[in-house]
């Protein structure tokens, strides 16, 4: 079995890229509700676009045209940016026409969901028009937001917050894939000193890894990310969805979907570029104090039995 550490970071690159629509499903920790738009706000004619390019490691999304027209096709734009690990994401709105719509400003300020339950990579708003920054600042969901008035405002506040701790693994659709996963998670938790969380995400991890080998049969990127006390868990597969079966689904079903929705604070699917998905779970995890008297953390019992 092939396995190699990576750096996500040099999988990136300066690209622009068209985003196509690709649904996204929420379990256990339901997101809001993005309230729905009127019939004159839907999405029409090849003048709608959001394009994405890099800057320094930050995805910038531009946006172009009436808010009402692409708020939702960025609102998916940003799960997709969010599956490919980058520093932070920018919505580019200098482009958009003034006088935005209340109902469209509401469904942009619902991508705070995105920071609440993916913890770690900050979302920025460039917006030239006051009234919209105000909107979204005082929004339960926009306070997640950094909202500024403009690219390069939003680009160094992205840059400015906190570098994180992660740790990724490629793994191959082995059957010994999910065991290898327990051992390369447990590894890291003791090395960040976050042995509380152990039995909870090497258990769940196994079950991400198990269902990835199984229905996708390729490749699978494993990242832990630690931040802030949330402790992230991605499992990424680059496989097209089975036939009759949604794209987003995570695969889950009977044990692992009961493992997962139970020791997670919030899990849910994100779509990616090559039609594959990036499943995750999300877990408090608080450092335990290391004192004189404390035995040495033992990998070995960490470790569940099983696959």
């Amino acid at each position: 079995m092939v396995q190699q550490r990576r750096n996500r970071q040099n999988l990136r690159a300066d690209f622009d890229h068209h985003i196509v629509p690709f649904p996204t499903r929420y379990a256990h920790y339901v997101p809001a509700e993005v309230p729905a738009q009127s019939a004159g706000g839907l999405a029409t004619g090849p003048q709608v676009r959001v394009r994405r390019r890099a800057i320094r490691q930050v995805t910038v999304l531009e946006v172009a045209g009436r808010l009402s027209d692409v708020v939702e096709e960025l609102d998916r734009a940003i799960q997709v940016a969010l599956a490919q690990g980058p520093r932070g994401v920018v919505c580019d709105l200098s482009a958009v026409l003034k006088g935005a719509e209340p109902v469209a400003v509401e469904v942009l300020a619902t991508a705070g969901r995105h920071v609440r339950d993916w913890p770690g990579i900050p979302v920025a708003v460039a917006c030239p028009d006051p009234g919209v920054r105000e909107a979204l600042r005082t929004h339960p969901l926009g306070g997640h937001l950094i909202v500024t008035d403009s690219l390069f405002s939003a680009s160094t506040a992205v840059l400015e917050t906190p570098y994180l701790m992660v740790q990724c693994l490629r793994l191959a659709p082995h059957p010994t894939a999910p065991r290898a996963s327990r051992e390369f998670v447990t590894r890291t938790l003791l090395d960040w000193q976050l042995s509380r969380v152990i039995p909870f995400a090497s258990l769940v991890v196994g079950e991400l890894v198990a269902s990835s080998s199984v229905h996708a049969g390729t490749d699978i990127d494993l990242s832990v990310t630690w931040d802030r006390e949330a402790l992230r868990l991605t499992v990424g597969d680059h496989g097209p969805a089975l036939p009759g079966q949604r794209p987003s689904d995570p695969d889950l079903r009977g044990r692992g979907l009961t493992v997962v929705a139970g020791l997670s604070r919030a899990f849910g699917v994100l779509p990616t570029d090559d039609g594959g998905k990036v499943v995750w779970a999300v877990f408090e995890a608080s450092r335990l104090r290391i004192t004189a008297c404390s035995p040495p953390a033992r990998l070995a019992s960490a470790v569940p039995d099983g696959r």
